[in-house]
């Protein structure tokens, strides 16, 4: 099993590394695209209610996350840069101020012998941002969601 490399290379950067068994272009669409991202989004127990993805500069996207008791996280952005299938940057908040103000993500797709290693970095506001990121259960989410995007990518691929 893969587990997510997080790292803090400055006061206000998170970045959070893991590869994948699959093309670069299969896995930037199960970032992108709605019917792949419904399936593997978020940590275990959580769904996707809302899925909405203007792939485009200017475009927005927006997620709505339903958890195990019925609690509901969304957020959101605009997209900055779209260079398919290699980098995305975008903004990044919260409905319910999880973290206060926007984040700033660059996503980038590297193909390495067939398989995709994907960089995320994310720019805070503020180091205290940051921390409360790092402290809070951001992580196993992720790693509990790439386990997922794992089987999908597979089975897409196929």
């Amino acid at each position: 099993m893969t587990e997510v490399e997080l790292t803090t290379p400055s006061a206000t950067t998170i970045v959070l590394t893991r590869s994948f068994a699959a093309r670069r272009r299969t896995v930037f669409d199960a970032w992108t695209k709605p019917e792949l991202l419904v399936r593997w989004f978020g940590a275990d127990g959580w769904v996707l209610d809302t899925c909405e993805v203007d792939l485009r500069v200017g475009g927005r996207w927006r997620f709505v996350s339903r958890g195990p008791n019925g609690e509901l996280m969304g957020h959101g952005g605009e997209y900055l840069e779209v260079d398919a299938p290699t980098r995305l940057r975008q903004t990044e908040s919260f409905d319910d101020q999880w973290f206060p103000g926007e984040a700033q993500d660059t996503l980038e797709f590297v193909e390495v012998d067939g398989g995709t290693t994907v960089v995320l970095t994310m720019e805070f506001p503020s180091q205290e941002v940051r921390d409360a990121v790092v402290a809070s259960p951001m992580r196993r989410g992720v790693e509990q969601g790439f386990r997922r995007l794992d089987a999908v990518l597979v089975e897409v691929a196929a």
